[in-house]
């Protein structure tokens, strides 16, 4: 199907010139003048014709959707049922209640047997070092994955029982997180770089009988060695009185000791071991992955499941400070990740996939397993870390494997900027045809070189907005057929209805600044927070009844184009006037000298509130009290003289989650000079956080 021609940059002018179009980044951005030719993607007219019928008659459009993939029995009832108003009692979402299914039947025995696609790469997996390589075809996965279904079920493992996972991004990973969907187990994904608390936490809020980790990996040049870590929550799980049963260990840096015969996975052996490494071992709890897996059958019937049975838990943070375990289901989770990622993506067979993610995360459930797999996608599984052994790592990836499409977060985009153009352009990256963004709103700049460096000005970019409570993609272009600007998520993807409402709960027409909600259920859809749904119904549908609530601010412009502003907490009132700090960031960051900026609110006793913002300064530039001040002049320039900060703090570092997401939390604590921070344990570096409070800004006014 042919997509209209789109105009675009030709490359030619000063880099002045092109900063000067990010700051411009309100008017309509126009892709690259090659017309790009997609065999899902349909044109913006058909696109708006398929997504009033998702909307209008989600049943007929599912329902199509549907037949893709097997249902060992059919919906009996209603296709489609839901409650989103508190005032009428229990919220539910229903999607094909009654219909039995297997996601892991889905994604791999029908991928081998009905596609015929067994001898078909499913993932290259790249290790920490660039040596550290191997391969595993979808007939390899699903062999695999029958084995340790059945490890697990000699263990004691059946259909509802939770399982946690803690593991580095290898194999074993997918492995294991797969064959607990065979048997019907849930799975608990906890991200390697978590501590042993949180891990702790996580086990015990979901009464996880069994643990799976890993012995040790590198993480660039640091060792984490996750066994210590797993025994650490282990024992705070026994002093709380939950022991947990069996702790399945993956030989990972010790894999050189193994023989060809003891590793089922095939991967060699690593470049990089430890020998002195010291592993732990309690008999009777701990064993070792491969010593099972030798006496596995490589065949087990699947568990068929209610398309509305819990699939897995993932926490995300709560405004509490204590994780909510968000639970997803079968059916609609595996008909949302595999349609966003067909069309999003603009999949074709021939493609190789790369989401950077860690499968920790809730990207990485969507668009590294379930999604990929669900469309018998090739795609890579990287360990490693963008800077290791240096800078050009992701783009000496991208030519290895001939990566066509890419998706990964602006944090790591505005990492390798402050490098400069050279270890990208030393690459070729010919093979690429479609960028995607993840994880928070992109700024106009990092945007621009992204298109402008790394796609050559000839990748559409798809910026993409959505939630782990989401499952899957709701606001985003569509690579090629969407006009997109810079930094916005464009329109709703199919089923979903969005709407903005002000303070008062009221839907805002046409231009608009307020609260981003949804209208009605789509599949992806979350169900509950594990073992709280009072929680689940006062997080996401108390403030506006009638409306799922996402908690974030958004702008719609003239042109109907979706600005995500911020999550609410990070809208700022001054002197009346309401602010995002998504914007004002971005004016910063628009200046030479900043790499990049995060904005929170301190208490003014006039204003009300006032700007306090952390900047982080590109290599080769000092901060000084000029520099100051060319800011807080950029920023009225941008926005206007009522968001001049008020303080501006050089910020080295910012405190990040390990998925490099910004704590604004704390920055508003340490603005606030307030050393009671809840919560850490997420933090990836804790020293930058003491490091800005002994360099915070003056505030007594």
């Amino acid at each position: 199907m042919g997509l209209p021609e789109e105009r675009g940059r030709s490359g030619r002018g000063s880099r002045a010139r092109e900063e000067a179009g990010a700051r411009s980044w309100a008017r309509s951005w126009s892709p690259p003048p090659e017309i790009i030719r997609c065999a899902h993607v349909p044109s913006q007219q058909r696109y708006a014709e398929l997504h009033r019928l998702s909307v209008e008659n989600p049943q007929e459009f599912w329902g199509d959707i549907a037949k893709e993939f097997y249902w060992k029995t059919p919906c009996p009832g209603p296709f489609h049922q839901y409650n989103f108003d508190v005032t009428k009692g229990r919220i539910f979402i229903e999607w094909m209640k009654g219909a039995t299914t297997n996601i892991c039947y889905n994604v791999l025995d029908r991928i081998v047997h009905e596609k015929k696609l067994g001898d078909k790469v499913a993932f290259y997996w790249e290790g920490n070092e660039p040596e550290d390589t191997t391969q595993i075809t979808y007939r390899e996965l699903l062999v695999q994955v029958c084995q340790f279904s059945n490890v697990l079920r000699k263990q004691g493992i059946w259909k509802g029982d939770r399982v946690a996972i803690y593991m580095p991004m290898i194999p074993e990973l997918v492995v294991a997180m797969l064959a607990c969907a065979r048997l019907g187990a849930l799975h608990s994904i906890v991200f390697a770089g978590f501590s042993s608390e949180s891990l702790c936490e996580r086990i015990l809020d979901s009464s996880c009988s069994l643990l799976i980790t890993a012995d040790a990996f590198y993480r660039g040049e640091k060792l984490v060695n996750l066994k210590e870590l797993a025994d650490e929550a282990l024992d705070k799980c026994r002093e709380k009185g939950f022991p947990v049963r069996c702790c399945i260990v993956v030989k990972h840096l010790g894999r050189a000791e193994l023989g060809s015969s003891d590793s089922p996975s095939q991967s060699p052996p690593l470049k990089r071991t430890c020998p002195d490494m010291q592993i732990s071992w309690n008999n009777g709890v701990d064993f070792w992955w491969h010593e099972l897996m030798q006496d596995a059958g490589d065949e087990c019937e699947p568990e068929w499941c209610d398309a509305e049975d819990p699939l897995f838990i993932l926490y995300t943070s709560g405004s509490t400070g204590k994780p909510k375990g968000v639970v997803h289901t079968v059916g609609g989770y595996m008909l949302y990740v595999a349609t966003t990622f067909k069309y999003v993506f603009d999949f074709h067979a021939e493609d190789v996939f790369w989401c950077t993610a860690d499968i920790g995360w809730i990207t990485g459930h969507s668009y590294v397993t379930y999604g990929p797999l669900a469309n018998g996608a090739t795609s890579v599984l990287f360990e490693g870390i963008p800077t290791h052994p240096d800078v050009s790592r992701l783009w000496s990836v991208v030519d290895k494997y001939k990566v066509t499409k890419f998706y990964t977060a602006p944090t790591a985009i505005r990492l390798l900027m402050k490098s400069g153009d050279g270890p990208v352009t030393k690459h070729s990256r010919a093979s690429l045809k479609v960028l995607g963004t993840v994880g928070e709103p992109i700024n106009p700049e990092a945007w621009l070189w992204y298109h402008r460096v790394v796609g050559d000005n000839r990748c559409p970019i798809v910026d993409t907005f959505w939630q782990t409570e989401t499952g899957g993609h709701m606001l985003t272009p569509l690579p090629g057929a969407t006009r997109t600007k810079p930094g916005s998520a464009t329109f709703p993807f199919f089923g979903v209805a969005p709407a903005i409402l002000n303070e008062a709960g009221e839907e805002l027409e046409g231009e608009a600044e307020g609260y981003l909600v949804f209208k009605q259920p789509w599949p992806g859809i979350m169900r509950t927070v594990y073992g709280n749904h009072e929680r689940f119904e006062a997080t996401y549908f108390k403030k506006f009844p009638g409306y799922y609530v996402t908690g974030d601010g958004c702008r719609r412009d003239k042109d109907g184009y979706y600005w995500i502003t911020g999550r609410i907490d990070d809208m700022l009132n001054v002197s009346g006037h309401l602010l995002s700090t998504a914007e004002v960031e971005s004016a910063l960051v628009e200046h030479q000298a900043i790499a990049e900026a995060a904005v929170v609110g301190h208490p003014h006793p006039v204003k009300g509130e006032c700007l306090y913002c952390f900047v982080t300064l590109r290599d080769g530039h000092i901060f000084s009290p000029t520099l100051t001040e060319e800011l807080k002049k950029q920023i009225r320039e941008k926005i206007g003289p009522i968001a001049t900060p008020d303080f501006i703090q050089n910020a080295p570092g910012l405190p990040k989650t390990r998925s490099g997401k910004i704590m604004r939390r704390v920055l508003r604590k340490i603005a606030q000079n307030d050393h009671d921070l809840g919560d850490t344990s997420t933090v990836a570096d804790p020293s930058v956080i003491t490091q800005l409070f002994s360099h915070r800004c003056q505030t007594i006014q």
